[in-house]
């Protein structure tokens, strides 16, 4: 995320949206400059990515199912997008520890002890990570003093 944040700086964020009183590094600039990059690339994938599977993914049938309320499409991608702000929250927080150097990120894979080997089991270590942590966040939320 350095390397975006250094490029929107360079070309946008420095001559047109901040003084130039306030130096690129400062913490509370990053944090900022993170949140609106962060917010307006999930906008633009949740917004893709949606449309695409409206279109060619649901089954449009289902809106004639008696249980399908009304206007739940728009209420959901509502809720979704209201949502986005705060979900982007630890996104950012890990974005600025990366940016302020405090992670085992590399830019190279030479640089990095591990190497291939280790960028591929990092992968499929935080995708089974995140899968399972989905799956037991989805069960607990089925429970019956949340889910009626």
């Amino acid at each position: 995320m350095d390397l975006v944040l250094e490029a929107a700086d360079r070309h946008l964020l420095t001559p047109y949206v901040y003084p130039s009183s306030w130096p690129e590094g400062e913490p509370c600039r990053q944090l900022l400059s993170l949140f609106v990059i962060t917010n307006l690339g999930a906008l633009t994938l949740y917004l893709l990515f949606g449309t695409l599977s409206y279109y060619f993914v649901f089954d449009h049938e289902l809106q004639k199912h008696p249980q399908f309320l009304e206007n739940q499409v728009r209420r959901e991608i509502t809720y979704a997008l209201r949502s986005l702000p705060w979900i982007s929250v630890p996104t950012v927080a890990l974005f600025f520890a990366e940016v302020r150097g405090y992670s085992k990120l590399y830019d190279n894979i030479e640089d990095s002890p591990y190497g291939w080997p280790g960028v591929f089991l990092s992968m499929l270590s935080f995708l089974f990570f995140t899968d399972m942590g989905i799956y037991w966040i989805h069960r607990g939320l089925h429970h019956k003093l949340f889910y009626k």
